[in-house]
């Protein structure tokens, strides 16, 4: 009889495991929160009618240890699913998670977009977070915003994640990449966490091919000993419209805090999301006595070591750059190679 029965419970409990409690495959949210019990786990799944006998749900899951692996967030489950499946997407911890992709060279603009797709939160409300001094206070950032704080990264946020916790990662997987080495390095130049992921902000948007970056951070190292303006492009929009937009001459002219064609040195803060890599040739530019380059058509750079190579770089660039249309032009007419 106790044999009997031994396999009576057994078999029941199979049923109870492997049979759905509801048909259909709707869709139902659940949220595990912080601190919650596997008791209080199952009490959820009971009242959203997705197991029938607590009793079996509790004893197997403190047989398979689920009860100890139980991680809080918003879990998505389906009316058709049986209490074994469920049980197993609990011990795998298969929260809801929003992949947030943040790209080398990223500036507040695009982050901000990519927190609004989520849902977690708006465009306006994350730039109002991001400038917000109790923010900068407690990450220590000595800076207008977080701007250039925040590691360009692929990041996987759990539904119900606060914005601020959610930065919390990012800037504090920035401060990982910050080395010890490159700390002491940043202090033999006499630069702070500020100014190095200032300049090397800047070397992120100038430069596209990578063996550039540390002669780009030379021109800059060299100016600024030279107490030269740095004239860098992307300073001159920042803040004012988005980096893919054309620049024009009225945009080097405008006076604004971060414009280094007026204002003599680093700007006040990053002006975008750098990389290791720039980073790293912020800190160790390369051992040339450049203070000028041009942009090429292949994104690449001519550099000089005064202004007339410079204006004669900028003459061959310009030169090859009519040639080039009116190239295009007797093409297009069908009275040259097309």
């Amino acid at each position: 009889m106790l044999f009997a029965t031994l396999l009576l419970l057994l078999f029941y409990a199979a049923i109870e495991l492997v049979l759905p409690v509801q048909t259909g495959n709707k869709n139902l949210e659940i949220e595990i929160q912080k601190g919650s019990t596997f008791r209080q786990t199952a009490e959820i799944l009971r009242s959203q009618n997705l197991i029938r006998d607590k009793r079996i749900i509790l004893a197997f899951g403190r047989l398979t240890g689920v009860d100890r692996r139980i991680r809080a967030g918003f879990y998505s489950l389906w009316t058709g699913m049986n209490p074994f499946e469920i049980l197993k997407v609990l011990r795998k911890g298969k929260i809801i998670e929003y992949e947030l992709k943040i790209l080398e060279g990223d500036s507040l603009l695009e982050i901000s977009a990519a927190f609004a797709k989520t849902g977690i939160i708006s465009s306006e409300e994350f730039m109002e977070l991001a400038r917000d001094s109790d923010l900068l206070e407690t990450h220590d950032i000595k800076a207008p915003s977080i701007e250039g704080y925040i590691y360009p990264d692929t990041y996987y946020i759990p539904k119900g994640m606060k914005a601020e916790e959610a930065l919390d990662i990012m800037i504090s997987k920035m401060r990982e990449k910050l080395t010890d080495t490159l700390n002491a390095r940043a202090q033999k130049l006499g630069m702070s966490e500020n100014a190095i992921l200032t300049l090397a902000s800047i070397i992120e948007k100038e430069a596209v091919v990578d063996s550039e970056r540390e002669v780009i951070s030379a021109v800059y190292h060299n100016r600024l000993r030279k107490k030269m303006l740095l004239q860098a492009d992307p300073t001159a929009i920042y803040g004012v419209k988005s980096s893919k937009e054309r620049i024009f001459l009225s945009d080097l002219r405008r006076n604004t805090a971060y414009n280094t064609y007026v204002n003599k040195g680093l700007p006040p803060g990053p002006i975008a999301s750098p990389s290791i890599k720039s980073i790293t040739a912020a800190l160790y530019p390369a051992n040339v006595p450049y203070i000028y380059f041009v942009a090429q058509d292949d994104r690449s750079h001519q550099f000089s070591e005064n202004e007339a190579q410079h204006a004669e770089a900028v003459k061959r660039y310009r030169l090859m750059k009519q040639e080039k249309m009116n190239s295009t032009k007797e093409g297009g007419n069908g009275s040259g190679p097309s």
